[in-house]
């Protein structure tokens, strides 16, 4: 079942961070709100009632402990996370008292903090394991979607396994096995074929040569490219010219 999730918090940093890294890991918050300061955490509850709140304790205009104090007076007992800098224990004294089933403390990286939401959300409304048709989850598909749009801005630099599946947050080894399973190939095969493919733009484009070429779509070396070019294409990028001339 989806769950509706606030994330308040005034650093812009941690707040944006903590979402997208959530967005890209998992599929099972249905709403995200975000809200910078007390008062629109309190206008968030208020309006949209969210299952899970996680909620900084020293923000602008009112604090975590005044957002929970109103949630409260307002009939609304989101289960919430507190999240705060302060290592003193009369913060998670208030948090407790507040009806605050998680205490922690910063720094505290994303993917901690997703494991206790999602291990909130089960037992708010039970496990889920939602598959595609074809057995794949959708977390993973959306992790190589994202790999995928790396990789199309990025393709020309010195791309490895390992540097995209720092960006997206995940192991290269995870990464390689969820390429197999989603688009049938490997990383390293599925890079040349982005890299040829756009290498046959400016092969037609005939004003560059095969070195430049293959320097441009991320090749450090003309003989290898022309290997890949010709393994992928059939031809070589000479013969692949001279056919679009």
């Amino acid at each position: 079942m989806p769950v509706r999730l606030l994330v308040a918090d005034d650093e812009d940093i941690i707040r944006n961070g903590t979402i997208k890294y959530i967005q890209l890991h998992s599929d099972r918050f249905d709403k995200i709100y975000e809200a910078q300061n007390g008062q629109e955490a309190i206008d968030c509850i208020l309006q949209y009632q969210p299952d899970i709140v996680l909620l900084d304790v020293q923000m602008p205009l009112k604090s975590g402990m005044d957002v929970m104090r109103e949630a409260n007076r307002a009939g609304l007992h989101p289960v919430t996370v507190i999240l705060s800098g302060y290592d003193e224990f009369k913060y998670a004294q208030q948090a407790i008292r507040f009806g605050a089933k998680e205490y922690l403390l910063k720094p505290v990286k994303a993917s901690d903090i997703l494991a206790c939401l999602n291990r909130l959300a089960d037992e708010l409304f039970g496990k889920e394991t939602t598959l595609s048709d074809s057995g794949i989850s959708e977390q993973g598909n959306r992790l190589v979607r994202a790999a995928q749009e790396f990789i199309a801005e990025h393709y020309a630099e010195n791309l490895t396994l390992g540097s995209v599946a720092d960006h997206i947050g995940i192991s290269g080894g995870y990464l390689s096995t969820l390429f197999m399973q989603c688009l049938g190939t490997g990383f390293v095969d599925y890079l040349n074929l982005i890299r040829i493919d756009r290498a046959c733009c400016y092969l037609e484009q005939n004003y560059l040569k095969n070195y430049e070429i293959a320097y441009k779509v991320g090749f450090r070396d003309e003989k290898y490219f022309s290997r890949v070019f010709k393994k992928i294409k059939g031809v070589s990028p000479k013969e692949y010219r001279m056919k679009g001339r």
